[in-house]
């Protein structure tokens, strides 16, 4: 049985250009931070899911209910 996620849509720049990904966090960790970007930057398990490049990020949205 896997642990419950939560979708989350991630804009980032890139040379002047703009894409956005969509990629799911675990809901337990996103509920632990105050902040989603906390959550992308420091939560071991998300860390382990995904690598996220501040530096570019624009913006974090959550998608679903959480």
């Amino acid at each position: 049985m896997s642990a419950a996620t939560v979708k989350v849509r991630l804009v980032f720049a890139d040379h002047g250009a703009f894409h956005s990904e969509e990629v799911e966090v675990p809901v337990a960790s996103l509920r632990a931070h105050e902040r989603l970007i906390d959550c992308l930057r420091e939560d071991p398990k998300v860390l382990a899911r995904l690598h996220v490049d501040a530096a570019r990020l624009c913006a974090a949205v959550v998608l679903d209910g959480a």
